[in-house]
């Protein structure tokens, strides 16, 4: 027996599903269900799913599907019925943590936050990734702007003039084209502006390289 709550997602998901092939976003399940914030949905979709009546499809923005219908007009489910299959679009949607703010000048802190970004898939290639908003105009010869999503594969090691997350000193990460002098480590900005800054190895951990970028107008 689901609750009132679990059977009016249920049943929302169920009807956009069958309206439009496009299960709802987030957003539009919180207003659907009068609820304050999204982490109620993250709840309900996760109790959902652990009893067997959603599945959610990896690695893909609004994609749930319905694996046991309800009966709309009684808070009881019905016999199991064929699954109502989600859409899906050529241009798949890769759903990215998004970390922050980084630095594209001085370091500053990357801040790990509860949000997410939506990421054309074709943008991105193999391996795990996250999003940084870019803060600051030290990368502008490179393209990379103010305001702008790095889209950041995860990996602990660097290649000479690669654009990378350097994490400074475990406190601060900063984004900089990856270079080696002697014995130190330098992160080369991309702005005439900016001086290279020179750590010693131990200072620096490298937390990803730039695999793309996202720009919003």
């Amino acid at each position: 027996m689901l609750t009132r709550k679990q059977h009016e997602l249920l049943t929302y998901i169920q009807d956009r599903l069958l309206e439009t092939g496009v299960s709802p976003s987030f957003e539009e399940m919180k207003e659907a269900l009068a609820l304050k914030s999204k982490s109620g949905v993250h709840r309900l979709i996760s109790a959902l799913e652990e009893r067997g009546f959603i599945r959610r499809l990896a690695n893909r923005a609004r994609a749930l599907e319905v694996l046991r219908p309800t009966d709309a007009k009684a808070n009881v489910t019905s016999l199991p019925k064929p699954a109502i299959p989600v859409l899906q679009p050529a241009n798949d949607v890769v759903e990215l943590p998004l970390h922050g703010r980084i630095a594209a000048g001085m370091p500053v802190e990357a801040i790990e936050g509860q949000t997410t970004l939506p990421v054309p898939a074709a943008l991105l290639g193999p391996g795990e990734h996250y999003a940084l908003e870019v803060a600051g105009d030290s990368m502008v010869e490179e393209g990379i702007l103010d305001g702008d999503y790095a889209l950041i594969r995860k990996t602990d090691v660097a290649r000479e003039g690669e654009i990378v997350v350097a994490l400074i000193d475990e406190e601060e990460a900063t984004l900089k084209t990856f270079r080696r002098e002697g014995q130190m480590i330098r992160l080369d900005p991309a702005n005439r502006r900016y001086d290279p800054q020179r750590y010693r190895p131990e200072q620096v951990r490298i937390q990803g390289r730039l695999a793309g970028l996202l720009r919003r107008y």
